[in-house]
């Protein structure tokens, strides 16, 4: 049995490998512009934007973590490939293979880092530390537009009108679903509107759907968030942060604990199993929310847009189901 189930798991690394290899041959000899982005929410926005002129790849696939994520076999073939590389920047990419790459790389557009440039006052941080999770607030996200644009338009100026008209079209989208969602969102009372996830990567959707018109004006709303683990997922969990994180769904009589698709739910089991020590009754919630990756095809979260749509949909859902609010 176990000669078997080696037999299978070979076979398997194979393919996969032999899959890649015939991959990048064919990305080789490509001759439409050949665009790699970090993540898959990237490539998301230069696909609508590139249309059939360009070949995108993503680097960090499916749901690995790209806080940490190391330049793996073929990567190097990629970066190396590619007329131009989106990364995120804000340091999200700060695995020290990848984050050098991209440092020296002369191809790479950091968007996160243009966004900041271009207006300060959009990017949070925490403990002095910039929150890379930009693109959990869709009206943010779109700022990256015009720098995808910028870039393909430089590097393929003979489709500049093309990738113009197609970015236009794209932030209008993005900024109809922005309005839309929050619009939504604020239909569940306002004292029912707070989150917690495994991790930080919820602070741009808080500031975004869940807090009030004054508090989003006042650039407030900080508390309708909180996590055990911080920025990056590999994060070590002490007991003063359980604790804190406790205190905090106390203070908003928090009942639900959201887990997220591509992280353990190592941390907030230790709050669940704490929490219950103190009769708070709590759960987690059994669809989990995507945070720093997106959903596999064909699920509910296949597309930046969509994954965004489902956090919103079922934290309002969840709430409703467990008649902690009432459904509008």
């Amino acid at each position: 049995m176990k000669a078997i189930i080696l037999f299978v798991s070979l076979f398997i690394t194979l393919s996969g490998c032999s899959t890649q290899e015939e991959g990048l041959r064919k990305w080789k000899d490509e001759n439409r512009l050949k665009v790699l982005s970090t993540i898959a929410m990237i490539d998301d926005l230069v696909k609508d934007v590139g249309g059939d002129h360009i070949s995108p790849m993503t680097l960090v696939r499916g749901e690995l973590d790209p806080h940490s994520y190391q330049l793996v076999k073929g990567d190097d073939e990629k970066i190396g490939m590619a007329d131009l590389i989106f990364c995120n920047g804000l340091g999200l990419e700060h695995g020290a293979s990848l984050r050098e790459s991209l440092a020296r790389n002369p191809k790479a557009v950091c968007l996160g880092d243009l966004i900041r440039k271009s207006d300060p006052k959009l990017i949070l941080f925490e403990q002095n530390t910039p929150d890379p999770h930009i693109w959990m607030d869709i009206s943010v996200w779109a700022k990256s537009v015009p720098f995808i644009v910028e870039a393909l338009s430089e590097k393929d100026p003979i489709h500049a009108a093309d990738y113009k008209e197609n970015g236009k079209r794209l932030t209008q989208k993005l900024m109809n679903e922005h309005t839309r969602l929050r619009n939504e969102m604020q239909c569940v009372p306002e004292e029912k509107r707070y989150l917690v996830t495994s991790h930080d990567a919820f602070n741009y959707f808080a500031r975004a759907y869940l807090t009030t018109d004054a508090e989003k004006d006042e650039g407030k709303g900080h508390e309708r968030f909180a996590a055990p683990e911080g920025l990056s997922p590999e994060s070590q969990l002490s007991t003063s942060d359980i604790r804190y994180i406790l205190n905090h769904i106390k203070l908003y009589n928090i009942k639900i604990i959201f887990p997220e698709s591509n992280v353990s739910q190592a941390s907030i089991r230790k709050l669940i199993n704490a929490g219950n020590e103190e009769k708070l009754q709590l759960t987690i919630a059994k669809e989990p929310l995507y945070g720093d990756a997106m959903g596999p095809p064909g699920s509910e979260g296949d597309s930046y847009l969509k994954m965004i749509q489902h956090n919103v949909e079922t934290f309002k859902k969840l709430l409703v189901e467990n008649g902690i609010c009432h459904d509008q």
